[in-house]
């Protein structure tokens, strides 16, 4: 976790400290983070960090600066990226996207009628919905995009039914369903706890409508090792593509300037 240990938003299910002045920023984090995850030799690497709302850029430039110095001192590890909203500065998230991470994940983390009582009221379902509509943009369109979501909240199957339908609108690529658990007894309590089965149906739903991937199960979190493993498989399948259609463009090149 980026930028270190105190947000500066209170979402009504998290038990991250919490303060409108947090410690300023570590400058020699990037390098210090990028250089740690050099020496682990790790192959897929989840980065996310606290919300700052106390900074003009949210700390986009800092994140941004962490995912260059990773992918400079290791080209090869995938990076994923589980960012804030940046308070709807889209320039900020299209900053972050653009810094060669390949997995851009932002959660929406409940359905859009129960988010003013679940999340900090600085965030919002639909500017969530910008913020992945926008990642989405970035490299031309191939940046995976991921979001999760809490079940258990009290919710209702339409209510989920329709923000799986707003996740698809905007091509969202990976979502995953977990149990809410309350973290102490100053947060939310938990309304339901949800069956294995169900959280299967959703997986299955999740999938029908064209997602590339679902974990769903009640211990399911937003960094989720299958996951990463699946998503990993697909971006190395997708750059094997790019780099045989380069090979194919250059041999063409190559006979045709031999032609003339």
């Amino acid at each position: 976790m980026l930028m270190g240990d105190t947000c500066t938003r209170g979402c009504r299910f998290c038990s991250v400290k919490t303060s409108r002045a947090p410690p300023p920023l570590d400058p020699h984090e990037p390098e210090h983070t990028a250089e740690a995850l050099k020496r682990w030799g790790l192959g897929y690497v989840v980065l996310t960090s606290v919300d700052r709302d106390d900074l003009a850029d949210g700390g986009a430039h800092h994140f941004a600066e962490t995912i260059r110095k990773i992918k400079s001192k290791a080209p090869g590890m995938l990076v994923e990226a589980l960012t804030g909203d940046y308070a709807g500065d889209l320039e900020m998230v299209d900053l972050v996207a653009e810094s060669g991470l390949d997995v851009y994940a932002h959660n929406v983390e409940t359905v859009e009628a129960l988010t003013p009582m679940v999340r900090d009221r600085r965030a919002g379902f639909r500017q969530s919905l910008r913020v992945l509509e926008k990642a989405k943009g970035a490299r031309d369109g191939t940046m995976i995009t991921k979001t999760s979501v809490m079940l258990g909240l009290g919710e209702t199957e339409e209510q989920i039914w329709e923000m799986l339908r707003e996740l698809r609108k905007i091509n969202t690529d990976v979502v995953t369903f977990g149990q809410y658990m309350q973290p102490t007894k100053r947060h939310m309590p938990v309304y339901t706890y949800v069956t294995p089965s169900v959280f299967e149906t959703w997986r299955q739903r999740a999938l029908d409508m064209g997602f590339l991937y679902c974990a769903s199960g009640p211990l399911v979190r937003s960094s989720y090792k299958a996951g990463e493993a699946f998503i990993e498989n697909v971006i190395k399948k997708r750059k094997g593509r790019r780099d045989v259609a380069m090979v194919d463009a250059l041999k063409e090149s190559s006979v045709g300037a031999n032609i003339s």
